[in-house]
Formats: structure tokens, sequence, C-alpha cells
């Protein structure tokens, strides 16, 4: 199929289908201006009229239009992973940063938490596929979003400009946005623009009857341009915007053994339904963020071949955030926060040229700071005691009993832990590119990166939980001295018999079983799986310095042929970075090798284990071949690619912990299309696919063991999109038909989840219908999943609940009515 698939696209892309006039699309994917065309690089380009007539909202709807792009919404509003060709991660940890960098107005957004606000007034998105690092530096090895917005030039404006819409919609959808430009004078422009957009929740909380899953998102942006003259100009950009919002359901998949226990203690789930769209939750989550910016771009022309950009941004997010977490209403969980602060600061400067020899050449220089602080919270609830006593069948209340504690003093309702992590990024990214007009034909381009990150990283705990702070080995070989002497497991004692205390010691660490029954055997060590919040190894400490400084040099090299005047081929490589990726959370675990330290220093904490502290840079390489083809009414831009990333951090949950880990290679080879064809006047056809051969070429240390060669979950082999727009007139009203259907083949949804419990196929219809008139005044109809197609977004094995799955159901259909104005 994907030879065949080839030779078409390979053929079509020489032979135009019509002849007529179709407008060409300006994109900024290399730093300056060019057509869509012309540009010889991976990217799709998301117009503001499609995003009008789709009603894409947020980058989240951007999928059904860029099947190269996924958006994958987790746990809590904040919690969102981008990918691009199966690339891409940074959800549940704020020392994670994306592999996909988003860019807005060329202002870096480091989280994705900060960069899901609604588009207003927007020009158009690019989706640059592939490592991006020569040009956009900062942690872009997978690929870049960047966000362009219409800026508020006064010039050839009479007066004041603007529109507005508002948008009614199922569930009670009310959306609301506005902007306005106004030419001060004839150098000085000022633009605002705002939204509100509120929606009713479509997952069900069914202890309480509220409704989840909602949507409460306001922004507020304005600016100011000035032109001086016609050589310098000055664009500064300050907003807001707040997200307040219950968020997210989450499904039970699998009902396993615990869920009895579930009910014993007074809760209850609903078990086995994927797409019930409702569970009951002892109390509602909560979703506040809070962001706030601001960024100053000046433009100035050195000379009339010479041009200096500079973008100075200054960000900062506030995000407080709660959830129930084992997602029934048993009170096993009071409280699961995370309060996450992240502030930071950006400074790029380019300097670039043309020279007579058909040089285009670009400097530049990108400075990243920024501060991260998270703390997180985790209490265990009334429930929970009761719960842990039925699961290990009395164990619980029996080991009580045997040291001589207290009734009631494992588990305990307020026992917990609480964590405080901190990072300093600093950034230093040195870049240069130049494009060389070797004919009149033919441009080689070479483009280098140097980048240096350095990060210091802390992170400290409180810890409540008596019982996982239990060392089950010392007691059991207390227990057993006792029991083979007679004699308390006093110094003195285990001194005077040392043979009993050599048995007592075999015996503390052998698992019970059939092959060594009790009383030869430790019965506590079958507790352990109870022992969900052990004692954490703070961090810096003599041993590790909780530090890091990555340095890398990337490039890219490419070479592009005009083969017609309408045809265009290219053939590139180009490397990619992202520098190491710290644990923040409470499962960071030292390394094995510093855990030996750790404990040949006398310092290790009781219950320690290795783990993964840190995940290692990532590098990513791609070959890529390429054909844009340009005529009249049609267009087809074919990208055939190999490419891999060498380290990828993976950041899997496992029911209990997250695992950060490096997969040594994960590669895949692939085509992706997009083309457009003008069939008639009147009716516009798009396609748009991607054709993907996923591999963990090798993983041997994943979060479910080696699975090297295997098929990486998450990432559709095959995505589909396409889309129709058939435009009408009829007398004094305009407006137009359109709809777009996104297909993606079955996958496995994450690697620790079977695909016979999560497995995902996709179809999504979406459709509007538009009037217009009076050349100011719209009125559309449109529906978003029209099919009510149902699949899972993300899954993952349940919190505490050994053999249960769970997962986060999509949101199903919904509609509604828009009505625009310009003026």
């Amino acid at each position: 199929m994907l030879r065949k698939l080839i030779a078409f696209v390979s053929v079509a892309a020489f032979v135009p289908l019509s002849y007529a006039e179709m407008e060409e699309v300006v994109v900024t994917a290399q730093k300056r201006e060019q057509t869509l065309q012309d540009v010889p690089v991976a990217v799709s380009v998301v117009t503001s009229s499609t995003i009008d007539k789709a009603q894409i909202n947020d980058i989240l709807d951007l999928q059904t239009v860029v099947p190269s792009l996924r958006v994958t919404q987790l746990q809590t509003s904040g919690n969102t992973n981008f990918l691009i060709r199966g690339f891409g991660n940074g959800a549940n940890n704020a020392g994670i940063e994306p592999s996909v960098g988003v860019f807005v107005d060329g202002v870096y957004r480091s989280r994705s938490a900060a960069a899901l606000t609604d588009l207003p007034n927007l020009e158009r998105i690019e989706v640059l596929r592939g490592p991006q690092s020569t040009l956009f530096g900062k942690n872009a090895s997978a690929g870049v979003i960047n966000v362009v917005t219409s800026a508020a030039d006064p010039s050839g404006m009479d007066g004041a400009s603007g529109s507005a819409a508002l948008t009614l919609g199922r569930d009670s959808e009310v959306i609301i946005r506005g902007d306005v430009t106004v030419p001060l004078s004839g150098s000085v422009g000022f633009g605002l623009s705002g939204y509100s957009n509120t929606r009713d929740g479509y997952f069900a909380n069914l202890a309480n009857g509220s409704e989840i899953n909602e949507r409460d998102r306001s922004g507020l942006r304005g600016e100011l341009t000035y032109y001086p003259s016609d050589s310098l100009s000055f664009r500064l950009i300050a907003d807001v915007d707040q997200i307040d919002e219950k968020c997210c359901g989450v499904a039970n998949l699998l009902n396993g053994p615990t869920g009895a226990a579930v009910l014993l203690v007074g809760g209850n789930l609903v078990p086995n339904s994927p797409f019930a769209y409702g569970q009951h939750l002892d109390f509602d989550p909560t979703n506040d963020i809070d962001n706030r910016g601001f960024s100053l771009q000046i433009d100035y022309d050195v000379s009339d071949s010479m041009q200096l950009t500079s973008i100075t941004g200054s960000r900062a997010m506030d995000r407080f955030e709660n959830a129930d977490v084992d997602f029934t209403s048993a009170a096993l969980i009071t409280q699961n926060t995370g309060e996450t602060d992240i502030e930071s600061f950006t400074q790029e400067v380019r300097l670039s040229g043309q020279a007579d020899s058909g040089l285009n050449w670009l400097l530049g220089f990108f400075y990243f700071d920024e501060e991260v602080t998270q703390i997180t919270d985790l209490d265990y609830g009334p429930a929970f005691r009761p719960y842990a006593d039925i699961l290990s069948g009395g164990g619980v209340s029996a080991t009580e009993a045997a040291v001589g504690l207290p009734g009631g003093t494992f588990f305990a309702a307020g026992q917990g832990v609480r964590e405080t992590g901190k990072q300093d990024d600093q950034t230093l990214s040195i870049f240069a590119q130049a494009d060389w007009e070797i004919s009149d034909r033919a441009v080689v381009t070479i483009g280098v990166n140097y980048t240096d990150v350095e990060k210091d990283i802390s992170v400290s705990q409180i810890n409540t939980d008596v019982f996982s702070g239990m060392d089950l080995v010392l007691v059991g070989f207390g227990g057993a001295f006792a029991a083979l002497t007679g004699l308390p497991p006093t110094p003195e004692n285990i001194a005077a018999v040392p043979a009993a205390a050599q048995a007592a010691s075999i015996l503390s660490t052998t698992e019970c079983s059939a092959a060594a029954p009790p009383p030869a055997c430790n019965q506590l060590l079958a507790l352990r799986p109870l022992q969900f919040l052990p004692p954490f190894q703070a961090f810096p400490n003599v041993v590790e310095p909780g530090t890091s400084n990555d340095t890398k040099t990337t490039w890219t090299a490419r070479i592009a042929y005009d083969a017609t005047d309408a045809v265009n081929i290219y053939a590139s490589a180009s490397t990619g970075f992202k520098a190491t990726s710290w644990n923040l959370s409470r499962d960071s675990r030292p390394t094995a090798g510093a855990l030996a330290g750790i404990e040949a220093a006398g310092l290790a904490v009781t219950n320690i284990t290795a783990g993964t502290r840190l995940a290692g840079p990532e590098e990513s390489r791609v070959y890529e071949f390429g054909i844009k083809g340009f005529w009249s009414r049609n267009y087809i831009n074919v990208a055939i690619f190999s490419q891999e990333i060498d380290g990828f951090q993976s950041n899997i949950f496992t029911g209990a912990a997250f695992t950060l880990a490096n997969a040594g290679r994960q590669s895949t080879t692939g085509i992706e299309v997009d083309a457009m064809w003008l069939a008639t006047d009147a009716l516009e056809l798009k396609f748009s696919g991607i054709f993907l051969n996923p591999e963990y070429d090798s993983f041997r240390e994943s979060a479910v063991g080696d699975i090297s060669g295997q098929t990486p979950a998450s990432i559709h082999e095959t995505s589909i999109s396409i889309a129709g727009t058939y435009y009408f007139d009829l007398g004094g009203i305009s407006g137009f038909a359109r709809a777009d259907y996104l297909y993606e083949d079955e996958i496995q949804v994450v690697d620790n989840v079977p695909k016979s419990v999560a497995s995902r196929e996709v179809g999504l219809l979406n459709a509007s219908l538009s009037f217009s008139w009076n050349d100011r005044f719209e009125l559309m109809l449109w529906g978003r999943n029209l099919t009510d197609d149902e699949f899972l977004q993300s899954a993952f094995p349940s919190v505490a609940q050994a053999g249960s799955m769970s997962g986060y159901p999509n949101q199903p259909r919904t509609y509604g009515l828009t009505l625009r104005t310009s003026f």
C-alpha cells in the first residue's frame, strides 16, 4: 500500500489538475516570510479561515485537520500531551518539558498548560514536523507548533475595525469572542481581544450529582504597535488567561479483584464501562490555571539587505489541582493536590540578510531562564485503613498487634506525603542558517545550533505514612529470632546467639511460598505492595548534586530544486536535541549507582529502592525527501521520512508511581500527504494523511520490561483527514457547507494496558453550514463528532487497585450555532 501511495503522489505532484487562481499561504517556518509551497520543510498550516469554518476552539481541536499532530487530554485540564509523527511527551510532571515546542508570536511556552488558551484574533497556526532545533532551539526535538496572531497594524486604516462572535451550543455552551483594532495615529496601533468559553460537563459524578469535564476559560490580550519609520517597528503584547474547571472524568475499563474491597468499605464504582460518562467520586476535581505574560518584538532594517529582530518575553503560570485519584466513591484519598508555579524569561535576537550572490543568511541568539516550584500533597482517607486490611486478609491489623502498636496506627486518616520540588533552568542557544542559491533553480541550506542547558534541582518530602516506613525485613527478623530462641531480639541476645541470628536473617528475607511455607519465611513481605508511599531520599545530597549540564550541537542540511515553475523537490537531513528531564515527583528515586553510594555513606532512608531520578537527553535524527507542487487550482505536498530518537524520555504511570526512563531508540518511517483541489469554482477538497511504521528499536528497561522490537502504543499507523467545502450564493446571502472526517486506525492506547482492555480507533465527523450577508454578518450551524464516535484518549492501571484498569473517554457529540459580525 505504501509503495502504491508513493508512486501515486510522485506522479500526481507533476500533473496539474486544472487551471485558475488559488491564493498562496505565507508562513514563517524558517523565521522569514515564504509561501508554503516555497519553504522546503514539512509544515501544515491552519489559517484563521479554516479555524472559523471548522469551529476549532483551541489547540486540542487542531488534530482533526492536521493528522500528523495528536493532542491528548489526561487527568487534569493542564496535563496535555502534544505529539508529532508519534513523538512527544511532557505531561504529569513539571520537570519534564515537551518534545514538541509551542511558540506564540515567537515566545516559547515551556509547558502545555500555558498553551491551551482559546484562539482569538489568529492569523494562522503552523505545525512543523520533525526536529527544528537549528531555528527554534529550545526543546523542538519532535516538532514545533507555531501560533501567529494578527498584528494591530495602523497603516491603511481609516478607523477602528474588529469582530465579535457569540456561540451557543450543547451542554449550555456559551463562547464569546471579540477583538478591536484602533489606529491611535498613522504610526501607532492598539489592539484588544478577549474571550469567555463556558460549558456544562459531559461526565457525571454519580455520587453527588455534579457534572465534570466542563469548560470555564477566559482571557484578555492587548497589544500596542509603533512604526516610527519604514525601517523600525515595535510590537508590545500583554495577555492574561484563566482556566477554572472540574476535569477530568475517568472510566473503569476493567474491574479487578480490588473492586469488591471498594464496595465493602462503602464505596461504589461503575465497573467495566469505558463510555458510561459517569463515575462515583467522593469529591469533585479542581483545576485552576492562571497564565500571564508580555512580549516585546522589535524589527529594524539595518540596511536594504539586513534586518534585526529582537523578541523579549516574560511569562508566569500558577496552577492548582486536586483529584480523587482512586476514582471511586470510597474515601480512600482525602486529597491529592498539586501546586505548580512557573516563571520564565526568554530573549531572542536574530540578524538576517541577503547578498547579491544569492545567499540568504540568519544568525541568532536565544536565552531562556525558568524557575519551577511544585508542591504535591496526598493524604489517606478514613476508608483506606479498612480497605488495606481487607486486601491483606487482616494482615495490617495483625502486624500492628505483632509489633505492639495501638490499633489504627497504620493508614490512619490524614497520614500521607508532601513533596516540594524546585528546578532552575538556564538555556543558551546560538544558531545560524544559510540558504545559497547555487543556480536559478537550486538552493542549498546549511543550519547549525549550539545549545547549553544547565539545571539545578531539589526535591524534599514530609512523610507521615507509618506503614510505608516499616522495615518489614527488620520486623520479620525480630519475629523469627524470638520464635527460634524464645528471647526478645535485643542487641545483647542477638550477639549471644549468633546461630539463631543467622537463621533469623535468612528467614526474614524469604517470602512465603509453596516452596517456603510458614514459619520458615517472612509472612510480612506479602504486605510490601501496600507500602504505597515509602520514605523519600531527598536531594541534593552528598552523592547526588541535583544538577545537570547538557551541551549539544545540532544541524540541518538540505538541497531544494525547482523541477518546474510549479514543482519543488527537496532532500534534507537534520538533528534535534532535548536536554535532561528531571523527575520532580514522589516517584523520583536514585539510580542504582547513586543508591550504592548513599548506602555506603550511611544516609539511606528506610525502604529505599533504585529508580529514575532523571532521564538523559533525547537526540533525534530525520532524513526526509519531499515534493511540493502548486498550480492554479490545486496543490500537493508529500514528505517521505525516516525519523528516530535516541534516549526518548518515556514517562508512564504504573498504578502507584510514574516511571521516567530513556528508551534506547524509538524510530518510525513514514509518508505524509497534504493536498488541496478546487474541483469547481464552488467546491474545495482537501486531503491530509500520515502513514507510519513505528518501532521501539531498543527499550530494555521500560515500565513493562524489555519491549525492544515492539510497536509503541498510542501511535496510529494510519491517520487521514478529508475535508470538503462548498460555497454558494443565494441572492444577497452567501455561504458554505463544510465537512471534515478524521480516521485513525486501531491501536493499543498505552504500553502497560493490554490492547484487549484499551484500544483506540477514531472516526470523527465534523460539519458546518454558514450564511453571510451585508459583508459583515455570519450565522453558522456547526457540529463536532457528529457520529458520536467513542474512543479512549489514554489509559492506566488504576491507582492502588491492582488488576483494575482505568481510562479517559473522549468528548461525545457537540453542536451549536455561531453568530459573527465584523466592522
